[in-house]
Parts: structure tokens; C-alpha cells; sequence
């Protein structure tokens, strides 16, 4: 029968031929009306790839010119002191031993006071800056001309976890991407020899949270942070067996290659496996880079010297500080230190162990900042160093009772961070706390702020770095008041 002579399809034909009638038609509808049909129709996101996504981590260009082309961030948890630190207030020398009339936020009621309790050590102006600093810290004042010291960070969520949460992945909850595996997404490394995210771990134990500090959350596993430990070796299960080294060792690597290759071609587009299969290739380049990384032998007597590796009291940070530096050096784009636990949360013996853990870093962060200086590599690699809090202007006491062995609780409200290099400002102060140092006031920083003020200087735009994994979009910094603190750069 000639094509013009049959009957036309009514409507009703084609709906029970197309997308299965009625039942179809009503399913899409729903699925818009709720928010959950396919990511191309969802607002803001983009259409899905035609290809599979491969991820690896090749050197990828940034969103704008970077000022900085790596980062090196020491992570302080449990909350350095600012008060005994980085901020002097007249005032609580003024009034120590009288009662506190303002309002206070306790995170243990139970052993609070409010009797004021005075900084620890005197302060005294440091460089041609004139920044006041701690007698603590008489290392970091002797780089007070290359730093920016921000007095007014904030994230306002008054507990360790989610305080460290909110300024390592943007949100004060656990299981998403931190900042170094953004960094990590976004940037790639120049090294395919080393990982692009390396996490320092200390001596006496992980830090709190462990993994969650370097994981890579919903993005590809690839990104994630790889651990170094603090001895050797550095990382478990690099080397093969003496049986295995060489020719053994390199045919089981071809085998494992053409398997994982017929592997991946069955499921292309998943990113947890050729996240592992790029694992493999990574552990065998770095079986050499590594180390020769980690391998402090060639460094001078001076190097040595300036960071303390020759100090016991130093020794740990001191090597982690060097290896850091030695990262960065060879191409590696983030890397974070990490003390045990929270070892800087002082709710009591403050007097004893707040002196102690700054005699531990305080020469080898200073070591660092002169190292990459003297080497020309300052200008180029972003430092970061601060805590997730620091603590409040009154007594806090033992569970015992025993006044004399007394601390300071947890404040987010108000606390210190210094950074430098990388288009930061040097001998530069900014913000400022209120006479007591418990509430930000002045030109303050949150952790969005201070996450976008990052990537920036990265060459990365926090509106822009995202990652879709299904229907739904991942970033950073989702908070839309979010704004980089111009104040902060060079």
C-alpha cells in the first residue's frame, strides 16, 4: 500500500508506542516536577559527557594566572592558643583574675569559669613590620616581614570535628573532597613520578579523623591524598621483595597492565578503577622518585641545621618540614602536615604544653618559609599554618578540680592563622578580635573566605572548580557569600 493511503497515527498511537503510553509521559513529568530527572535538564548543570571521562593527574591549566603553583598547609589540630600567640590584649593582663561579663560560648560547661586568665608570655613587636608576636614563637618572629598573620578567622561551628571539616573540605561534616584533592582535580601535577596530594603524618600517631583529612570524597579515588609516614619506610609496601626486584617485578607489572587495560575496556567511564590501575602505574615510577624525595642525605649541614634536624625536640617536624619543601621542589602540588590527635587542644596544662608543642614546630615552620625563599621557590608555593580554633580568655579547669593545672576552652569565634608566599602580603596584619580576644570584629575571614582566597591563588575560581557525579554537582565552596579577601594579596 502506497505510504500517503495508510491511516495517520492518532495521538492516542503515538503515546502507547513512545516512552510505554501515558505511564511514560507521567514518569518524566514527576521526575522534572521533583528535581530528579537525567542532569541535562537539571538547572545550572551541564549536559552529560558523549565519551567516558578519563581522570589522571597530567598537569591541566588553570582557570586564570596562578600566583602560587603548589601549597603547603601545616595543620595544627585542637586549636592553638591565639591569645598566648598571636593576638595580645591589654586588657587581659589588665583584668586577669576577674570575672568575665560578656558572653561566652563553652563547649565544656562542666569545668568553665569565667575568671580571665592573662596570656602566657609577653609580646613584642617583630621585624621591620612591627607585628606583634609571642615570646612562644621566637622563630616565626623572625619571619614576621615574609608572612600575613589573619586575627580574625571564623567558621563559628565550636567543636574540633566539624571546625576541622569546615576548613579542610568547606562544610562541617565528614565525607567529601578536601581541599587538596580539589586541588589535586583542578590542577594535576607536574610530577607524574610522585603523588600530586601527599599527607605528612606525625610520629606519635595519626591525627584526628585520620583518613577523612585526605580523602577525596565524591570525586574520583584518584585524587585522594597518599600518606607518608614519619619513618621509614615512608610508604608501606613501595619497595618489592628482594625475589621480586627487577625482571620479576617489571613482567608482573606488564601482566597486571594488559589485565587491567581488558578490565577497563569492559567498564569504561569508571573512575574508582582507573584510579586504581593508575595507583599501580604511580607505586612503580615511584619506587625511585620517592626515595630519592625522602632522602635527606644530600641535604646540607646549614639546611639541617636551620630546620632542627639535629634537635631531638625538633627532629620530627623538622624532617616533615624538609620533605614538605622537597615535594613542592619536585613538582608535587599539596601537601599537608598533620600533628597526632589534636595534641593542640589545651583544656588543661596549658602552663607546660602549650611552650612544648611550639617548641616542636615553631623553628622548623620559620626553616621553611627561609628555605623556600633562599631557593627562589616562595614566591610560587602558597604556605599555610593554623589550627581549626583557638580557645577562649578565661580558666578553664581540671575534671579533678585542680585550679593550678588549668587550660582554655574551644573558641571558632576568633583565632589566628599566618600564611605566606604565593601572592600573599608580607609583614602584614589583618582583622582583629574584640579586647579579649574572643569574636572576630574586624574584616573577618570565614573558612569559605578563606578556601576561595586559596584556590585564587592557585588559578583556580571557586565558582567554577566542579564536579558532577550524577545528577548532582560537587564544589568546595558552595557558600554563595563566599568572596576571595583581596586584603590578603600582594
Amino acid at each position: 500500500m502506497p505510504i500517503m493511503t495508510q491511516p495517520l497515527c492518532s495521538r492516542r498511537h503515538l503515546l502507547e508506542m513512545s516512552a510505554f503510553g501515558l505511564g511514560g509521559v507521567a514518569a518524566s513529568w514527576l521526575l522534572g516536577r521533583d528535581g530528579l530527572s537525567a542532569a541535562e535538564t537539571a538547572p545550572g548543570l551541564a549536559k552529560p559527557d558523549l565519551e567516558p571521562t578519563q581522570f589522571d593527574l597530567s598537569p591541566k591549566s588553570p582557570h586564570h594566572p596562578p600566583k602560587a603553583t603548589a601549597m603547603i598547609s601545616m595543620f595544627m589540630i585542637g586549636g592553638p592558643s591565639q591569645i598566648d600567640l598571636f593576638d595580645p590584649k591589654p586588657e587581659l593582663w589588665k583584668r586577669a583574675g576577674q570575672a568575665f561579663t560578656g558572653d561566652l560560648k563553652f563547649d565544656n560547661a562542666a569545668q568553665a569559669s569565667r575568671q580571665i586568665l592573662a596570656p602566657l608570655a609577653d609580646f613584642h613587636p617583630r621585624g621591620e613590620c612591627g607585628m606583634e608576636l609571642s615570646d612562644l614563637v621566637p622563630h616565626l618572629g623572625g619571619i614576621a616581614d615574609d608572612i600575613t598573620l589573619i586575627r580574625s578567622m571564623h567558621t563559628g561551628v565550636n567543636n574540633h570535628v566539624p571546625s576541622m571539616f569546615a576548613l579542610n573540605n568547606g562544610v562541617g561534616v565528614g565525607g567529601r573532597a578536601t581541599l587538596g584533592a580539589w586541588v589535586a582535580s583542578g590542577l594535576g601535577t607536574e610530577s607524574q613520578d610522585l603523588p600530586a596530594y601527599v599527607a605528612l603524618t606525625h610520629r606519635s600517631g595519626m591525627p584526628l579523623m585520620g583518613g577523612d583529612n585526605w580523602t577525596s570524597g565524591g570525586l574520583p579515588s584518584i585524587y585522594q591524598g597518599t600518606v607518608v609516614r614519619p619513618t621509614h619506610p615512608r610508604i608501606l609496601n613501595l619497595d618489592p621483595p628482594a625475589h621480586l626486584a627487577g625482571a620479576p617485578q617489571r613482567a608482573q607489572l606488564d601482566l597486571i597492565a594488559q589485565i587491567n587495560e581488558r578490565h577497563r575496556e569492559r567498564f569504561p567511564g569508571e573512575s574508582d578503577l582507573a584510579a586504581r590501575i593508575a595507583g599501580y602505574e604511580l607505586a612503580a615510577k615511584m619506587q625511585l622518585a620517592a626515595t630519592e624525595a625522602f632522602d635527606l642525605s644530600g641535604e646540607s649541614a646549614e639546611t639541617l641545621e636551620m630546620y632542627g634536624v639535629d634537635n631531638p625536640r625538633t627532629k620530627h617536624y623538622a624532617e616533615s618540614c624538609l620533605i614538605a619543601r622537597r615535594l613542592v621542589e619536585r613538582g608535587v602540588r599539596f601537601v599537608q602536615l598533620f600533628n597526632n590527635g589534636q595534641s593542640w587542644d589545651h583544656h588543661e596544662s596549658i602552663a607546660t604544653a602549650l611552650p612544648a608543642r611550639c617548641e616542636e614546630i615553631d623553628q622548623p615552620a620559620a626553616a621553611l618559609i627561609k628555605d623556600l625563599k633562599r631557593l627562589g621557590l616562595l614566591d610560587t608555593t602558597l604556605v599555610h599554618w593554623g589550627g581549626e580554633m583557638g580557645r577562649l580568655p578565661v580558666v578553664q579547669v581540671r575534671a579533678d578540680g585542680s585550679a593550678e593545672k588549668f587550660g582554655r576552652d574551644h573558641n571558632t569565634f576568633g583565632f589566628s592563622q599566618w600564611m605566606a608566599g604565593g601572592g600573599i602580603k608580607a609583614g602584614h596584619v589583618h582583622g582583629q578580635t574584640d579586647d579579649f580576644g574572643h569574636h572576630a570584629v574586624e574584616d573577618i575571614v570565614t573558612h569559605h573566605d578563606y578556601l576561595a582566597t586559596v584556590l585564587h591563588l592557585l588559578g583556580l575560581d571557586h565558582r567554577k572548580l566542579k564536579f558532577r557525579a550524577g545528577t548532582s554537582e560537587l564544589s568546595l565552596v558552595e557558600n554563595e557569600s563566599a568572596r576571595i579577601v583581596e586584603e590578603l594579596l600582594a
